[in-house]
This record gives C-alpha cells, structure tokens and sequence, in this order.
C-alpha cells in the first residue's frame, strides 16, 4: 500500500502563484534559499545529466540587467511599450533565479528530454518556494529568449536557453483563485 502524504497533495490541490508585481522584501537570505535550490535539483533528470545551472540575480544585478534590457530592447527598435514590459520583472524584482538549460551531448538521453528536466527545475523551484512560506512567479518575456542579451547580459553559451525566472519574495496580496482545468476535458482514460 502506498504512503499517503495529505499535506504535500493538497498544497499541490490548492498552490497558486503569487503574481511578481505582487511581491516585495525581505526576500529569502543565502540560508533560506539554500534548500529551495536544493529541493529544485532534485527534478527527474534522465541520466544523471544535470543539463541545467541557476544564478541567483539579487537586487544590484536585476537592475543592471533591466538596463541591459533597454539598451537591447532600443538596438532592436522596440516601441516604448515593449521595451517597458521587457524591463518591469528586472526594474521591480528584489530577488529571481534564472534557470539556464544547459544541454549535454548524451547519446541515450534526447536533448528533449533535457528541455523538460530543465522546466521541471522551475516548477520545483516554484512550488518549494511557495511550500516555504515565499511568494513566487515564474516569468520569461521576450528577453528571456533573446540570444544576444542572454550571452552578454547573462553570460550564457550559445547552446544555454533560459528556461525561466523565478522570482521570489515576500507577497503583499493573495490573488483571487482562477478557474483549472476541468479532469472531463484534459483526461483520457485508456484501458486496453
């Protein structure tokens, strides 16, 4: 017989994100975040490849990037609008860690497959901040998928993507409840 555990299934029944633009300080310190990055390490991961890496942006680095971000965003012609949407999670954020996919050659695992362990690093990461007490939210945005501002501003090698970056913090408002999935619509039920 399996070993129920309630309280990890029905915080996974009840976990919401907590929007970015909701969250302030304090923010975890070194000692606080240390197990959440912990418990994100611990994603499936097909053959042992540990085909992601973390950085860990504190305040003084997201606001460089969020000038990295304008000077990108006005080399590419973006309207005032785009350039402000691009640079709001890094101009706002006191705390994020960036989830880099970082694939490795492996004959046995499919690079795909690395792609997934990478977004399943996020997702822990999530919702250990969230199972701590934290506010968390995990966003992209057109820099985020950038190649020249991931390789100058973030330091990535040209095969690296950014998966995501969550941002973690102390929440000032709980966000109403949005409506889920219906199990009817999404579940398929094969037996033979």
């Amino acid at each position: 017989m399996p070993a129920p555990n309630p309280a990890a299934l029905d915080f996974l029944l009840t976990r919401r994100s907590r929007p970015a633009k909701t969250l302030t300080t304090p923010v975890p310190d070194h000692a606080a975040l240390a197990p959440l990055l912990e418990a994100a390490l611990r994603s499936p991961d097909h053959g042992k490849l540990e085909p992601w890496r973390l950085l860990v942006l504190e305040e003084p680095a997201l606001r460089r990037l969020g000038d990295a971000v304008g000077n990108r965003a006005a080399a590419l012609g973006l309207d005032a609008a785009q350039t402000a949407k691009g640079r709001d999670q890094f101009d706002t954020g006191h705390l994020a860690v960036a989830v880099i996919e970082s694939p490795v050659i492996a004959a046995k695992v499919p690079t795909i497959e690395q792609t997934y362990s990478t977004g399943a690093v996020c997702l822990a990461l999530l919702n250990a901040a969230l199972a701590a007490g934290w506010g968390a939210n995990w966003l992209s945005g057109w820099p985020s998928h950038d190649p020249v501002f991931l390789q100058k501003s973030l330091g990535l090698s040209p095969h690296e993507r950014l998966a995501g970056l969550i941002h973690i913090g102390t929440e000032t408002s709980v966000p109403p409840e949005r409506p889920r999935p219906l199990i009817e619509d999404k579940v398929t039920w094969v037996s033979s």
